[in-house]
């Protein structure tokens, strides 16, 4: 997938915003405050890390070589994906929608209580 193709796809989740907090070479996508989705876009090829299920991580990792523990993240719950062409683009996109929703629906039942 193309730059402006994926930064407009990330873009178009609901309630998604673009921000650059870690210098210039890093897009983060975020919703509810919290990342969904970092795109390293000087990179070549780009590479996105997204979070994911961690045992689905770890399949996806097993499949492609392409799919990697997240750089500078949880490698539990992070995966850093290399856009090389070798991941069809249906499966980046899946990907994409997983990380976004395991952050847009929040915590569940972790037990953690919120401030307040």
């Amino acid at each position: 997938m193309e730059l402006e193709r994926l930064r407009d796809h990330l873009k178009q989740k609901p309630g998604a915003t673009e921000e650059i907090p870690f210098g210039p070479g890093v897009l983060v996508y975020k919703v509810r405050n919290k990342m969904f989705a970092l795109l390293a876009w000087e990179e070549d090829p780009l590479r996105i890390n997204l979070k994911c299920d961690p045992e689905h991580a770890e399949g996806l990792r097993a499949i492609y070589p392409a799919v990697l523990p997240g750089y500078h993240m949880n490698k539990r719950h992070w995966n850093s994906v290399v856009l090389d062409g070798s991941i069809p683009p249906d499966v980046l996109e899946e990907m994409i929608a997983d990380s976004y929703s395991l952050v847009a629906r929040g915590p569940r039942g972790s037990g953690r209580k919120r401030p307040g």
